[in-house]
């Protein structure tokens, strides 16, 4: 199927011509793989508006189906002529790739990265009551109950093979711990499970924590990036508080179909990280807790295979399968 894939974008470029976009006014299709309505899909919304002037009309598609697969599918079966590309995610190009028995695309080989458009920052969260009876205030504490009490906590995902039953497995691996993972039927009924007591901790996107972090009904231990997230500052990194290495956040970039042209990508790349460093797209940005963070294709690319490099690891850990 690859080997195919690359003839057919070969055989594209030879019939059209590498500089064909740039005099083509047809209007570029951003295929969201999910539904309407998410952060993805509201960023890329709001990036198709800002990229008008430089690209001419953006079309939103929404292509949702098999985890974000079936769009993915769409664009890496597309022509590489620059009008279909799609905002990928940290599930369509590093988690679903080891999570998947089969998948109908190959992650690196079936596309081009332009630009990683934008991370937001996980956050590891305990129900605030059952942090004050077990005496847990900071990460060390939490470790060093669960090391006292192997199994004697659990926590909530949206289900086996999501973002925080991937993190949980990573969070347990990294602190050599032991806590019972219970999958529901999606984030927010997790969220509502661990906020009604039924669950110990999350691992949670901060941008759906954040809310109950604030009112004192969740106690927020640590982010799981490398940074601090600029929405809550006080937060400290799973690192300074003694967790080196826990790096788990959601992530979302645009790629094209391989076989590119290295001229249409460099064009697509400067439009949307132009777009991206606007004061308008970043405040609106800012209130969804959504960190912009453009890159070059090169840095995309190498960002892109070093995420699905530490995914293997991950999804191994966890036991979930797709079949």
């Amino acid at each position: 199927m690859i080997s195919r894939r690359h003839l057919l974008a070969a055989g594209a470029l030879a019939a059209t011509g590498a500089p064909a976009f740039a005099a083509d006014h047809r209007p570029i299709r951003l295929v969201v793989p999910y539904p309407p309505g998410g952060p993805l899909d509201t960023v890329a919304r709001a990036l198709a508006e800002r990229v008008k002037d430089s690209l001419g009309q953006v079309v939103v598609d929404n292509k949702p189906g098999a985890g974000g697969n079936l769009g993915a599918d769409f664009v890496a079966r597309s022509a590489p002529d620059g009008h279909t590309i799609v905002m990928g995610a940290v599930a369509t190009h590093a988690i679903n790739p080891w999570l998947f028995a089969r998948l109908p695309y190959d992650p690196v080989r079936d596309f081009t990265p332009i630009t990683l458009v934008a991370q937001v920052p996980n956050v590891l969260v305990m129900n605030a009551e059952t942090a004050a009876r077990l005496k847990i205030a900071t990460l060390a504490d939490f470790i060093a109950y669960a090391k006292r009490h192997p199994g004697q906590l659990n926590y909530g995902s949206g289900g086996n093979g999501s973002a925080g039953h991937l993190a949980g497995e990573m969070l347990k691996s990294l602190a050599g711990v032991y806590a019972v993972h219970i999958p529901y039927g999606g984030a927010a009924p997790a969220q509502l499970a661990l906020l009604g007591g039924q669950v110990d901790f999350n691992v949670d996107n901060l941008a759906a924590a954040s809310a109950n972090i604030r009112n004192g009904k969740l106690k927020a231990l640590a982010v799981t990036t490398p940074r601090r997230a600029s929405a809550m500052p006080e937060l400290p990194t799973a690192a300074e508080a003694g967790l080196p290495g826990f790096d788990i956040s959601t992530w979302f970039g645009l790629f094209g179909p391989a076989g590119l042209p290295a001229d249409t990508t460099q064009r697509l790349n400067k439009a949307f990280t132009d777009a991206l460093a606007a004061p308008e797209l970043k405040s609106r940005m800012a209130t969804l807790m959504i960190e912009p963070a453009p890159t070059t294709p090169e840095q995309f690319a190498a960002f892109a295979k070093s995420e699905l490099a530490k995914y293997q690891k991950v999804v191994r850990l966890s036991g979930a399968r797709v079949d």
